[in-house]
């Protein structure tokens, strides 16, 4: 069996979108509607976008092995799976140190989670994790799908896929916004994530080994990390800094829209891309069996 992700995905919450919404994100071009923030572990929601939609898939960014159980996630993927075969995929991560009093041993508890899955009839090519890390990604490599990363650089993504290699999915996300005065767009930037989530340890440890410094990450960011994470500016240039992650490795690059109206920044990304990512059918986007 194949699935068919697409080249561009899109980045949602579940306050952010309805299944009206999610047939404009289909409509858009995209491939996949991520729907983001620690789903909870029935998924009703994310059947709900599947039943709306035609073609579109919908995968999870991600499932928090905290909070969610993974025999009820399992139950779900299954009821899912039958009902919308090859349009669902689970995304699973360990959260952050910050928000999770329980965070002890996070690499031994999602692999631990993996099994669960696993002994639960969950198909590991129907599963991807949010590594960032090295340690993580060889997880991702040897357990799963691939890897699902975000706040996240194109050169992230170049180290991401040597650690891959060339048969595993890599899927990260970079945020966006459609404005092209610069100091107006690092000022939503700073005033969302990317810029309040720099001081979450996992993000900031990650962006440190990328070569950002402590003063880049100081408070809400610099100009430069807060370029480095956000796209932005006229149709061509939100088209480079998504195409970016392409030439790097990627998969699919994943759009976290900012803005008032993130179904409007996704509607402006879908039109400002190059054909060339596109999603149009499905010989010209990448499947995994």
């Amino acid at each position: 069996m194949n699935i068919d992700l697409g080249l561009l995905g899109a980045h949602l919450r579940e306050h952010e979108v309805s299944p009206e919404s999610a047939v404009e994100v289909e409509r858009a071009g995209y491939g996949t509607l991520w729907l983001d923030a620690s789903p909870p572990a029935d998924l009703a929601f994310a059947e709900k976008l599947l039943d709306a939609t035609t073609r579109l898939v919908v995968g999870t960014s991600v499932i928090n092995v905290w909070t969610a159980d993974a025999e009820i996630v399992a139950a779900s993927y299954h009821r899912i799976a039958a009902r919308h075969p090859n349009r669902f995929i689970l995304g699973v991560g360990v959260g952050h140190r910050e928000v999770h009093a329980e965070w002890a041993s996070p690499y031994d508890t999602l692999a631990s989670y993996l099994r669960r899955l696993a002994l639960a009839g969950v198909p590991s090519e129907r599963v991807v994790l949010a590594a960032l890390g090295p340690r993580m990604t060889r997880l991702a490599r040897d357990r799963t799908a691939g890897a699902i990363p975000c706040m996240v650089t194109p050169e992230h993504t170049r180290r991401a896929r040597e650690v891959l290699g060339a048969g595993k999915l890599l899927l990260p996300g970079h945020f966006a916004l459609a404005e092209p005065d610069a100091e107006r767009a690092r000022a939503v930037a700073r005033a969302a994530p990317p810029g309040q989530a720099l001081q979450v340890t996992n993000y900031a440890s990650n962006l440190r080994r990328l070569g950002f410094t402590d003063e880049d990450l100081s408070g809400t960011g610099s100009d430069r990390v807060i370029d480095a994470l956000l796209a932005y500016g006229d149709p061509a240039d939100l088209a480079r800094g998504l195409t970016a992650h392409l030439d790097a490795g990627a998969d699919q690059v994943g759009v976290y829209p900012l803005g008032d109206d993130p179904i409007a920044t996704l509607r402006a990304v879908g039109d400002a891309v190059p054909a060339r990512i596109r999603p149009t059918g499905s010989s010209r986007t990448p499947s995994r069996s």
